[in-house]
């Protein structure tokens, strides 16, 4: 089960075995039913999640009662309001399980304590990080750059298959968009 988690760390830094199980010692296996709400508005978020199977969205409701996606978590992807998490604030963001899922979590004292014992940890949170605000800034600047029909395409290519387990309406929260409208965009490119 931690094999896609040492697989996705790999990328990043190289662990020998036997510091790869103190890393993952602390963290949390958890199954999460679909639907199931793991982070309310509200909460304050004490994890930071690997997604091991499953998919959630991470949304919050706008001004307006609308449910706005930021991004979608499926398989080796990472799950937390970095907000609440660093800063000990009340989230603004939900995080719901659009599937049965597995997830492993690890607390902020869990993940701190790894800090001190194994200083590779802490380049391995840091280069995620950074990672994490590059996807943040070309998301940014594809919402408020990019035509809708773009923003679609983008999707497709950073999501591949994801449309498949997610309803239509989930997908145009993501884009910014109606469900209408994005039935009118997926026509317009089929037609293409």
């Amino acid at each position: 089960m931690s094999d896609l988690l040492l697989k996705n760390i790999s990328q990043y830094i190289n662990l020998s075995e036997e510091d790869f199980q103190q890393f993952v010692k602390p963290f949390e296996y958890r199954k999460v039913k679909k639907k199931e709400v793991i982070l309310k508005e509200g909460d304050h978020c004490l994890f930071e999640g690997f997604v091991l199977s499953g998919c959630f969205k991470i949304y919050y409701l706008n001004e307006n009662g609308f449910e706005q996606t930021l991004y979608f978590a499926v398989e080796g992807w990472w799950i937390t309001d970095i907000d609440s998490l660093i800063n000990n604030v009340s989230s603004i963001l939900n995080i719901e399980a659009l599937e049965d899922s597995e997830v492993l979590m690890i607390s902020k004292k869990d993940k701190e304590h790894l800090y001190e014992l194994m200083p590779q940890i802490e380049k391995l949170f840091r280069i995620m990080n950074q990672k994490s605000s590059v996807a943040l800034q070309r998301r940014i600047l594809s919402l408020t750059g990019k035509t809708a029909d773009k923003r679609y395409l983008e999707f497709l290519e950073k999501y591949p298959g994801l449309e498949q387990r997610i309803t239509q309406q989930q997908v145009a929260s993501y884009l910014g968009i109606t469900h209408e409208f994005l039935s009118k965009i997926r026509k317009k490119l089929v037609i293409r």
